[in-house]
């Protein structure tokens, strides 16, 4: 492919990879739908305690079961999605902003500015992001974990884009637009109008991966959703005393969960063993 179709290869997506993709998306808005309308679907408000027997196995009355408390699970596990998909919302835009679209800026500054802001991004990217979004909750606040996760996030999406800026620099495309008087911004504004269209929506979903395990493990350990407020990671721990012999508490926010991240792998269309 020559150079001056480089800005075109975004669009060029695989029979398979748009099958998938499409998959991805149909998932993840049926996951907006049933988020957005818990409040209706769901039989019982949030934390709505006595609503059947302790522990009762799923049945037509109860489908999920119900929990120690007496909560309907399923009920439940619809409230934990609409935490878990708003929160991760607020963390993929945190990953976009400061990840994506400072990743493609710093490409661009001056006096070596940019290798030195890739080389502290590419510290944080070597560090694990769970423990990245630890330490940003330890220095903050539980209430503050879909920022920290989105920022633990943050530096994997700015190396990703700071490389691509870069190839985009230094393309022949660019060359020929240098030499024809086109300045840096606007060489800029259309490398990023053509990175949002090609690739915005499959950024976004890696983000959303990424930062959902990132969330529900912070819950899990304690260190993201603050009752009464339940995500699925903190259902999931809550559940931790029942996991064999009442495996409905715990098994089908798990498997919501499970899903959710699935449909955004697939909407990002990633390669087989690629990072989210």
């Amino acid at each position: 492919m020559s150079g001056a179709m480089a800005p075109f290869a975004a669009f060029a997506v695989s029979p398979l990879r748009k099958f998938t993709r499409i998959a991805g998306f149909a998932g993840l808005g049926i996951a907006a739908i049933l988020a957005g309308a818990s409040g209706v679907i769901a039989r019982a408000p949030a934390g709505a305690e006595g609503q059947g027997t302790a522990l009762t196995p799923p049945s037509f009355e109860f489908p999920f079961g119900t929990d120690l408390l007496g909560r309907d699970v399923a009920s439940e596990t619809l409230h934990g999605l609409t935490v878990t998909a708003t929160d991760a919302a607020i963390a993929v835009l945190v990953v976009l902003a400061i990840g994506t679209l400072l990743g493609f800026l710093a490409a661009r500054l001056p006096w070596r500015l940019g290798d030195v802001a890739l080389w502290v991004m590419g510290v944080l990217n070597a560090a694990p992001a769970l423990l990245l979004a630890v330490l940003f909750v330890a220095l903050s606040s539980r209430e503050f974990a879909p920022l920290a996760a989105g920022l633990a996030a943050a530096p994997a999406a700015f190396v990703r884009a700071f490389e691509k800026a870069r190839r985009l620099a230094r393309s022949r495309h660019a060359e020929y637009a240098r030499a024809s008087g086109i300045g840096a911004v606007v060489l800029l504004r259309r490398d990023l109008a053509y990175e949002i269209r090609g690739d915005g929506i499959s950024l976004a979903a890696r983000a959303l991966a990424a930062v959902t395990i990132t969330l529900s493990t912070l819950s899990f350990f304690g260190f993201g959703a603050v009752p009464p407020e339940r995500d699925l990671g903190l259902m999931i721990a809550a559940a931790r005393g029942n996991y064999f012999d009442a495996w409905w508490t715990a098994g089908f926010p798990a498997l919501v969960l499970i899903l959710f991240i699935f449909f955004a792998r697939l909407a990002a269309a990633l390669e087989e063993g690629e990072r989210p």
